[in-house]
């Protein structure tokens, strides 16, 4: 169906559909943000397995955390620290959703003490699974109210939450507001660019609104989704950082096309199927690359990176979808007021491309030396790229939990949330509480205990048991202790390392890994002894494997996805290889810019660091490799696609590359322009994820919009001549099937 054919029954139905879609999707994207997961989870990994163990095995009330800091309070080893943290216990326990409560009440024990004598009381949640934003609340209330009550006594008393479940609430909360801020700061730069480029206040909404629709509709449905296949809160601030971006490119492509039909004297109805025959074709395509990237993003099992996989591919098919059905109709229906107030480009606007465009032509070697060079030697900064976790503070420090970490560690407790978690499972048949189980338990911790990198080692072993020792420790122990220590069958039993200060996150990774091979069964002198080490340690380690073992293949995918892509649409073997080689040429030198500004330092300052980083993250390389690898495509198809039409036209090559770049050459300038804008906006923001992945993209579409696509391109392109249209030239010169070697 063209728009010129088209029932107007058929155009009302489409545009029906679409609002009923926009109404749908209102109610349930304005609550995603509260139901996606802040925690990441990583399928088949030891420490996923170590979380299972305490929930289903130990039904242990401390699986998941929470950490209270009694700031500004007497020590608990006075007789007034001891009675204000009997009333902070009775309260938390009073708590819906509490299962247990452990502090210096329990044994005196100094590690729940900081220097300055305030103590830390850590609240067990249970398995809360995505209940622990409710839990926090009903935690914050309790203490607010028990701050009420305390306030003429101990006025300068102040209780403050962090821990797992304190944090991931907290982000959750603030990474919605971030993205609303990040939206309020891109899209008046968005529409001042469309206004420059356009002349015209009713072409320049027209991409902005799409870009609205396409945001609010996948949303909704990622919301739908979510309902079914669990998400990631990452999966918001992404997907409406690249989708803004993605949807006002495609809408910039069809009101481009449309324009210039109107400018070429067709009827404003001819001229919106022109636009949709030309530029939908040229917007599939594209998507279609964009797409494998995000596609091979659910290769990886980590939750957070399928989850931005499954987001990107719904937000780039609803931006193809509403700049190929419901934008065409809209710039139909509109008619002549889509130039209302427009003010008419001289007919010299494309003479600088030409001219460029001729400058490649004769010298196509000097443009490959000029433009590749630096690109190179950026790119080479890539290979220092460190991918381990950054130390100090890199989460948001306007994160109240996030600064009460830096507050324990202050104060000596920054490791009391790092807390390596090992199950010891014994032998089917022997128990802890058996003379073999004790002693083989007692002898693994005793060896663990001897590393110089853990302050402590915690296990049923080593607790106090009155007048009695032994096995017999076990039957004395109060339930909530033994259920968080011991199996319920008794089989296995929980063994809990605690760092020593001031150890870096990556040398706790490393002592994961180390504890990962050694055998038990020789450590514990009983065979068939099983150890399994989780914990938030053990859950980077995880991380960091999990990323690293799917990165070669997620590469190979997008790559040979891509060229299968290519190959089919453009009809070439040379077109598909080119654009993936200068595709990993824009990838690479976007880590190189990532190595020089977070990691040494360059400019950092202005990106709001207070120091450069010592390391990136795991997630980095994946991220940016598959998001970069479909963006840029856009502007490789965009011109690729116009040099084609010249060449089916009968131009020469250079020819048909001038009249290519001087037909895109503005179009991918301010495609671009628009990206770097909406990612400069998110890279305004706290997390410093999403600052690294902004900055990791706008330096890539910046560098493939410029230097790539618009000189080593169309280089390239000059110097294969012919060659680029190979296999499909021969099917054209044997006239075995011209008009089926179409060329978006």
């Amino acid at each position: 169906m063209t728009l010129a054919s088209g029932t107007a029954l058929r155009r009302g139905l489409v545009a029906g559909a679409w609002l009923l879609l926009a109404l749908a999707a209102i109610p349930l994207a304005r609550h995603l943000n509260e139901e996606l997961d802040a925690t990441a989870r990583i399928e088949g990994s030891e420490s996923a397995a170590v979380r299972a163990v305490l929930r289903q095995q130990f039904a242990s009330p401390f699986t998941d955390l929470a950490l209270l800091r009694v700031a500004g309070a007497p020590s608990p080893a006075t007789a007034e620290g001891r009675a204000l943290l009997e009333d902070v216990a009775r309260a938390i326990l009073a708590t819906p959703g509490v299962q247990g409560v452990v502090s210096y009440l329990d044994d005196g024990d100094a590690r729940f003490v900081g220097q300055d004598g305030s103590p830390v009381v850590v609240v067990g949640l249970g398995a809360q699974e995505k209940a622990g934003d409710a839990a926090m609340l009903g935690l914050r209330a309790a203490t607010d109210a028990l701050r009420s009550r305390l306030d003429r006594r101990w006025a300068g008393v102040r209780f403050r939450w962090t821990g797992e479940a304190a944090v991931n609430a907290d982000i959750r909360r603030v990474s919605s507001a971030e993205t609303n801020a990040a939206e309020l700061r891109v899209l008046p730069a968005t529409l001042l660019l469309l206004l420059i480029a356009f002349r015209s206040v009713v072409a320049a909404l027209l991409p902005v609104l799409c870009g609205a629709l396409t945001l609010l509709v996948t949303l909704g449905l990622a919301a739908v989704m979510n309902r079914v296949w669990p998400a990631s809160v990452i999966l918001v601030s992404v997907v409406t950082m690249v989708g803004l971006g993605l949807s006002i490119d495609y809408a910039l492509l069809i009101v481009s096309r449309h324009r210039e039909a109107l400018d070429q004297g067709l009827p404003w109805r001819e001229a919106a199927a022109r636009a949709l025959e030309r530029g939908g074709r040229t917007t599939v395509i594209s998507g279609a690359a964009v797409a494998i990237g995000f596609a091979a993003m659910l290769l990886v099992p980590v939750s957070e990176v399928r989850s931005i996989g499954a987001g990107g591919l719904l937000v780039t098919v609803v931006a193809v979808l509403v700049a190929t059905t419901l934008l065409p109709l809209v710039l139909a229906a509109l008619g002549s007021w889509i130039d209302f107030g427009r003010r008419r480009r001289p007919a010299t606007s494309g003479l600088a491309w030409r001219r460029w465009a001729d400058w490649i032509v004769r010298h196509p070697a000097r443009v490959l030396v000029v433009a590749a060079v630096p690109l190179m030697l950026l790119a080479s900064q890539a290979a220092r790229l460190r991918i381990d976790l950054p130390r100090g503070d890199w989460l948001p420090a306007n994160v109240e939990s996030v600064r009460v970490l830096s507050e324990l560690e202050s104060v000596g407790l920054g490791t009391i949330g790092q807390t390596v978690r090992v199950i010891v499972e014994l032998p089917t048949g022997t128990r802890v509480d058996s003379e073999p189980g004790w002693r083989a338990l007692t002898q693994l911790a005793d060896f663990l205990a001897a590393d110089p990198r853990l302050a402590r080692v915690l296990a049923v072993t080593a607790l106090k048991g009155g007048e009695l020792t032994g096995p017999a420790t076990v039957e004395l122990l109060a339930e909530p202790v033994r259920r968080s220590l011991v199996s319920i069958d008794g089989e296995a039993a929980l063994v809990e390392l605690l760092p020593r200060e001031g150890l870096r996150a990556s040398d706790v990774t490393a002592l994961v890994r180390e504890l990962r091979t050694l055998d038990p069964a020789t450590l514990s002198g009983l065979a068939g002894t099983r150890l399994l080490v989780g914990g938030v340690p053990g859950f980077n380690a995880d991380y960091e494997d999990a990323i690293a073992r799917s990165l070669p293949r997620v590469v190979l995918g997008v790559i040979a996805a891509t060229l299968l892509a290519l190959a089919f649409a453009f009809r070439s073997v040379l077109i598909p290889l080119k654009a993936v080689v200068l595709n990993l040429l824009s990838v690479t030198a976007a880590f190189g810019a990532v190595v020089l500004v977070f990691q040494d330092g360059l400019g950092s300052s202005l990106l709001g660091l207070a120091q450069p980083l010592d390391g990136g993250f795991p997630i980095l390389p994946v991220l940016v490799f598959c998001t970069v690898f479909g963006l840029s495509m856009d502007y490789e198809v965009f011109l690729v696609a116009r040099v084609a039409e010249g060449h089916r036209a009968g131009l020469a090559p250079g020819a048909a590359l001038a009249e290519a770049l001087a037909g895109t050459g503005r179009l991918i300038t301010l495609a671009a322009a628009i990206m770097v804008v909406i990612f400069a906006g998110f890279m305004l923001g706290h997390f410093i994820l999403i600052k690294m992945l902004g900055f990791a993209l706008g330096v890539a579409v910046l560098l493939d919009a410029t230097v790539v696509r618009l000189a080593l391109g169309p280089a390239l392109i000059h110097l294969a001549g012919r060659w680029n249209w190979w296999p499909g030239e021969r099917l054209h010169a044997t006239g075995t099937a011209a008009t089926d070697a179409k060329v978006p």
